[in-house]
């Protein structure tokens, strides 16, 4: 593989998981721009390096399988469970799915990179309304059926 080409990889990886990151870091959440950012570019260099060596007839899909189940373990740590609350389960998802955004870009995807950075940023920016709009019919359940009883 050309350097310059290794290097656009690397860079489509850096955009993608920085754009994600950003959203995340305006919303204020745990893991923000640079670790998203770092998670995208670590699993694209992994997945450059799974290229290289597929040339040489190493088995294409090793690296990343190693790749999804290692990010699992960084996601588990951002979730946190306080009684019958669970956060961070987005936050880790979001982590996960960076990881699957730098692994588009060491494969050289662009395209599939870039609906999939755009789909990323969508849901979590338009689904948060969503989830707000449920949970508020929620309360208000709640709250009529709390008040039924006096």
């Amino acid at each position: 593989m050309p350097t310059l080409e290794f290097i656009f990889r690397l860079l489509a990886a850096v955009a993608a998981g920085g754009a994600v990151g950003l959203e995340r870091q305006i919303n204020n959440k745990s893991a923000g721009l640079r670790t998203n950012t770092l998670v995208a570019l670590g699993a694209c260099v992994y997945v450059l390096i799974n290229v290289i060596l597929t040339k040489n007839g190493a088995d294409p899909t090793r690296i990343i399988a190693q790749i999804v189940t290692g990010i699992g373990f960084l996601g588990a740590g951002v979730i946190l469970h306080r009684g019958v609350n669970v956060q961070g389960l987005t936050t880790a998802a979001t982590i996960w799915c960076s990881a699957a955004l730098g692994s588009l870009a060491g494969l050289g995807l662009y395209l599939e990179l870039l609906i999939s950075t755009v789909l990323i940023i969508f849901v979590n920016t338009t689904f948060k309304k969503a989830d707000k709009w449920f949970m508020g019919d929620k309360k208000k359940k709640a709250e009529n059926n709390d008040h039924s009883f006096e």
